[in-house]
């Protein structure tokens, strides 16, 4: 390739040996298309299961990432392909709507698209496959709702949630505390959900890491913590029964708006400016005290002599605090976010049981607790792990398990993990393929193949023979009529998946399915790649 410049000087691109390049059409381009959609897949295929593999990613500025979150390894690698892309994108839209059960979706997509080549290598038009899955899906879908089964929990009875939540967190680097994580992941859902619009705002709910300590210290804090200390080393450490004046206008002189100047030439013209600052300060302080604030939280700076006059008139504050902390700070206290100090009013505080700063080990790195609020509807998880690496994937992990929370808290139907739903949707879908007489029904055949790669990928990653244990798992579930069974990754002794407590939410496991085939009927419907120089 060579930039060269016509006698205008208008830049243009030489392409060695144009002549013989050719543009992908018709069958070529849906082939070319199919293998970087399986490439992509395949790259995952090993993270999928409790015993799945993980990634290591490396940024361009050499951050490294160790995860098997399928959503995380996508959005960090360099894909270049479109269709490449295309995956990213159906692993993101799993995250976002789901936040779960974003390797598998991709590893289903992989699994369609494999199964879609070998029928357009036997002459069937895309579309008669692409159809031939749109029925299949909705024939899965269908059998899930009726294999589902629906729990009952309460905010007294949460053993269920915490069942689901720890098949969730299986799968990750944090499975030796499974069962902690999923407590806290499962408190902090019901502390701040709505049961009876069977709503979670999981906005309420922080997640705060700090290096240092192990993964076991990890806690569940009904209240906010600020990565913040008090402004002034003499402040006191704990406030029992706080009132916090919450601002966002900084305790300093006003500016003006316009350009200014001011002449100094003498020392009492000093001297009556300073005592002018002086006076906006100690207005400013007063009318803190005044209203009956215990504790000042302020989103911006104050200068020296403020804080040393805030910490004379025995007024705690802390500075630099961010507009999202700030937000939750105003809910969990009940408290009103005050532009000016004229209206600060004592309506507006908000209330805390307790604040305390709090140092950790030998460092000097203090953070700020706010406990027992007058609201306890912001929650903070609050993460502690041997290094910045564990402490991402540690909360990535937790993201999955406040998702599950939340989703079965909108929806209490439950099917069986361990590849138990693939392999009976699997039979359901091969059973219905002989009522279709037209070419769809080879497309629905293969449909049903691609579901047992799911429970494939699970079998060979936890080191079993994957075709010998899928067969005798289905041959299990078509001889005892039992859609449960499933593969038994952590060698427990048995296939039932009821008896190992291994549960996947309902709308979870269908968006997987209906994501997929959505995605691999785009990809099936492309005839022809033009790059942007060919137009």
């Amino acid at each position: 390739m060579a930039l060269a410049f016509d006698e205008y000087g208008r830049p243009f691109i030489i392409l060695r040996e144009q002549e013989s390049k050719s543009r992908l059409r018709g069958l070529d381009a849906q082939k070319s298309n199919i293998a970087a959609g399986v490439a992509v897949s395949r790259i995952l295929r090993t993270s999928l299961g409790p015993k799945g593999m993980d990634k290591m990613l490396q940024s361009p500025d050499g951050d490294i990432t160790i995860t098997n979150d399928g959503a995380t390894i996508l959005e960090q690698m360099d894909v270049d392909n479109q269709i490449g892309k295309l995956m990213v994108e159906l692993s993101r839209s799993q995250d976002y709507e789901i936040g779960d059960g974003t390797t598998g979706v991709v590893v289903m997509a992989g699994a369609l698209l494999e199964q879609a080549e070998r029928l357009l290598e036997r002459g069937i038009h895309p579309i008669r496959v692409a159809e031939g899955f749109e029925i299949s899906s909705r024939i899965a879908v269908d059998h899930l709702e009726q294999i589902a089964h629906k729990f009952d929990f309460s905010a007294t009875n949460i053993e269920p949630l915490v069942q689901t939540c720890m098949t969730t967190l299986s799968s990750k680097i944090v499975n030796r505390c499974k069962r902690s994580l999923a407590e806290i992941a499962v408190k902090g859902v019901m502390a701040v959900a709505d049961l009876e619009r069977k709503d979670v705002n999981l906005d309420l709910i922080k997640v705060e890491g700090k290096v240092g300590g192990k993964l076991e210290d990890t806690e569940l804090i009904y209240g906010i913590i600020v990565d913040k200390d008090m402004s002034h080393p003499q402040m006191p450490k704990q406030i029992e029964d706080a009132k916090i004046a919450i601002l966002t206008c900084p305790f300093e002189p006003p500016k003006p708006k316009t350009k200014h100047k001011v002449d100094i030439d003498t020392v009492e013209k000093f001297q009556t400016l300073r005592e002018q600052e002086k006076k906006y300060f100690d207005d400013m302080v007063q009318r803190c005290k005044d209203v009956g604030a215990t504790l000042v939280i302020c989103q911006w700076g104050f200068d020296d002599e403020a804080n040393h006059l805030l910490m004379h008139r025995n007024l705690p504050a802390v500075r630099w605090v961010g507009g999202v902390e700030l937000e939750l700070i105003a809910i969990a206290t009940g408290g009103r976010i005050v532009p000016r100090f004229q209206e600060l009013t004592p309506e507006k505080l908000g209330k805390a049981g307790l604040v305390r700063e709090k140092a950790f080990g030998t460092t000097k790195d203090r953070m700020l607790y706010i406990e027992h609020c007058a609201n306890s509807k912001a929650v903070t998880v609050f993460i502690r792990g041997g290094n910045k690496m564990m402490i991402e994937e540690t909360k990535r992990s937790i993201h999955d398990a406040l998702c599950v929370a939340r989703n079965l808290i909108r929806n209490n139907s439950i099917v069986y993990g361990g590849g138990a739903a693939e392999i009976s949707c699997s039979i359901a879908v091969e059973a219905a393929a002989d009522k279709y007489p037209g070419v769809e029904q080879y497309a629905i055949r293969a449909f049903a193949d691609a579901l047992d790669s799911v429970p494939m990928a699970l079998a060979e990653n936890s080191g079993l023979q994957p075709i010998e244990t899928v067969s005798a798992v289905k041959a299990q579930q078509i001889k005892e009529n039992n859609p449960c069974c499933g593969i038994d990754c952590n060698d427990a002794g048995t296939n039932d998946m009821r008896e190992q407590n291994v549960f996947e939410t309902l709308i979870g496991k269908q968006q997987q399915i209906l994501l997929a085939t959505q995605v691999v009927k785009m990809i099936l419907k492309i005839d022809d790649v033009i790059s942007p120089s060919e137009y």
